[in-house]
């Protein structure tokens, strides 16, 4: 086979998804190095391996077993990401291709090769200091519920609005399916290098969504001193910032990776997902 070691990462909640976990190693091990990642293991009663230094350790790709948000965990804990497969055991899943029922199968072939498509990434920063990258999205949300924010967004230092709405999305192609879609956003191909920003509940009806390119800087301010706001990367990771905080944005030099099983183009796909 081409690929001598891979990665192992789930959810660990489910019985159905640890039974997958073991299902893979029984069929692999004597096939292929595994590294389970951490938090799977230690459910499992077996050695572990942090999914932040498999690539030190030579690991090729990284299975992941759950949905988009284990697929997003993932990616997180690395810098320069693996290319990731993702199995299907969560709700909806933009970010795993693999039904449980071909999961073995699929796992089969990708092991003699395979090929990955890269997926920007968004570096965010607080007060100058690198905090995350997103895959998915950064929400700028109000810090307690129901109650609006107001704040600037500047690209490329040009005023791009004046915001009162319960928050702002800044969403990657990738991302642009999740949050994003569901706060009235476009469905960007990933082939488009952009950002799209998109307020959420605006109390203007000229606050509208807008696609910007990827390699602008994105600003975002607050303007009531008297009001703090949360920045959720990815669903993941959450911080408060204040009305003298700055948030920037920028695009990582790290993309995400995600193995390619299939060749349905991507607006199949997306409505193969929603329908």
């Amino acid at each position: 086979m081409a690929i001598k070691k891979i990665g192992l990462a789930s959810r660990c909640d489910r019985p159905e998804v640890l039974e997958m976990v073991r299902n893979i190693l029984s069929s692999f091990s004597s096939k292929v190095q595994i590294f389970v990642s951490t938090a799977t293991a230690e459910v499992l009663g077996i050695e572990g391996t942090p999914v932040e230094r498999m690539r030190d350790e030579g690991v090729e790709l990284i299975i992941s077993v759950g949905g988009d948000g284990t697929v997003l965990r993932n990616i997180a804990k690395m810098k320069d990401p693996l290319p990731v497969l993702g199995i299907n055991m969560g709700t909806l899943g933009f970010l795993v291709d693999v039904e449980p029922e071909d999961a073995i199968e699929t796992i089969e072939e990708v092991l003699y090769g395979f090929s990955y498509l890269e997926r920007m990434r968004v570096d965010v920063f607080l007060n100058g200091e690198m905090i995350e990258t997103a895959t998915n999205e950064i929400a700028i949300m109000s810090a307690k519920p129901a109650k609006i924010i107001q704040f600037e967004v500047h690209v490329n230092d040009c005023l791009l609005d004046k915001m009162r709405a319960d928050g702002v999305v800044f969403a990657t192609p990738t991302g642009s399916t999740a949050y994003a879609m569901s706060a009235g956003g476009p469905i960007i191909n990933p082939r488009v290098n952009a950002i799209v920003v998109v307020p959420v509940a605006p109390f203007k009806l000229s606050s509208r969504p807008w696609v910007i390119p990827s390699d602008s800087e994105i600003t975002v301010k607050l303007s009531d001193i008297k009001k703090e706001a949360v920045v959720a990367i990815d669903g993941q990771k959450s911080y408060r910032i204040r009305p003298d905080d700055i948030v920037k944005l920028k695009k990582s030099k790290y993309p995400a990776r995600f193995v390619r099983i299939s060749d349905m183009c991507f607006y199949e796909r997306v409505q193969r997902k929603l329908s």
